[in-house]
């Protein structure tokens, strides 16, 4: 699943290369795969929103939180 918006790809790349630099509201992202991080940070950022909205976003949500 590629990243919805840009604030999501940066912080899938900062969790796949940098995880100590992480927000602690962030740190649920560490439990994704390294696959998965990889998967929503290269993502190309042409044409992504600043913020994932709606639907997106919680679909997101549902992701980290069934981990």
């Amino acid at each position: 699943m590629p990243a919805t918006s840009q604030k999501q790809q940066r912080a899938m790349a900062i969790a796949e290369h940098h995880p100590e630099e992480l927000h602690e509201k962030n740190r649920g992202l560490l439990k994704m795969s390294p696959a998965q991080l990889h998967e929503f940070a290269s993502t190309p950022r042409h044409g992504l929103p600043m913020r994932a909205t709606g639907r997106a976003r919680d679909a997101l949500k549902r992701r980290l939180h069934a981990r």
